[in-house]
């Protein structure tokens, strides 16, 4: 991007989140940092130094349409356009066979990552659409398991494979409005959601094995180089990845 622009990432407070946040900033860009939590919220921006000024926390419940209408609000009054949105906050349970999962758990899985995705994707679009100069980037955050499911992640997986379609129809209704939607598939980036992977996780044989993992700054370096196109490109879908996970072949 060769002028600042405004933008917003999600899940703001911790993981990739965190770690994109501060890559924009550091890139002189105003952000918008939104999780439901204040107090991780101020840590995160307190933990990006000087950049953390080019930063604006704003606690949001991504699955609560009155706390996402109260964040853009916030974005309008502030910036009065809104540029960038990494749609990146979500939610998981532990590995559960589906005949075992709960309607809670399942219900909270699927409001974070794909209710709450929907609700940030529109109101962005809504504003995107409405601005002058209009347009935007939406970027979503889906996951290997928008390709193929790690066992015993039926709501996960189910979340992430909507979140494919989702960018696909935002992508088509944005043409006429400048909006460009892509998606950044990742695969075990070091964060608190994967720090088990080290000990061992199941894998499709049943058995539990350790997994490698990728630095999260090189996520964050990657949304912040698709975020950097102009509007006329747009990177649909990108897989970032340890190299050696198992993802790719027989499992």
């Amino acid at each position: 991007m060769s002028e600042a622009k405004i933008v917003l990432v999600t899940g703001a407070s911790q993981g990739i989140g965190a770690a994109t946040a501060g890559a924009f900033a550091r890139a002189g860009h105003q952000v918008v940092l939104a999780a439901r939590g204040p107090e991780k919220l101020a840590a995160a921006k307190g933990a990006l130094g000087e950049a953390g000024a080019r930063c604006l926390g704003v606690p949001c419940d991504v699955t609560d349409p009155q706390s996402v209408e109260a964040l853009f609000r916030t974005i309008g009054e502030r910036f009065g356009r809104l540029d960038v949105v990494f749609n990146n906050a979500g939610s998981n349970v532990s590995t559960t066979l589906v005949g075992d999962i709960t309607w809670e758990e399942w219900r909270r899985v699927v409001s974070v990552n794909l209710d709450g995705a929907f609700l940030i994707a529109s109101a962005a679009f809504r504003m995107m659409r409405g601005q002058d100069p209009r347009g935007g980037r939406i970027i979503n955050n889906g996951s290997i398991s928008a390709h193929v499911p790690r066992y015993g992640s039926a709501p996960y997986t189910a979340s992430k494979h909507a979140i494919t379609g989702l960018t696909r129809s935002i992508s088509l209704d944005g043409r006429a409005f400048d909006i460009a939607c892509g998606q950044i598939d990742i695969g075990n980036a070091a964060s608190a959601m994967t720090a088990r992977m080290s000990g061992g996780v199941p894998q499709a044989d049943g058995t539990l094995k350790a997994e490698p993992t990728i630095d999260v700054t090189h996520v964050a370096d990657t949304v912040v180089q698709m975020a950097a196109l102009p509007l006329d490109v747009n990177v649909q879908f990108i897989t970032i990845m340890a190299t050696t996970m198992p993802f790719i072949g027989r499992g």
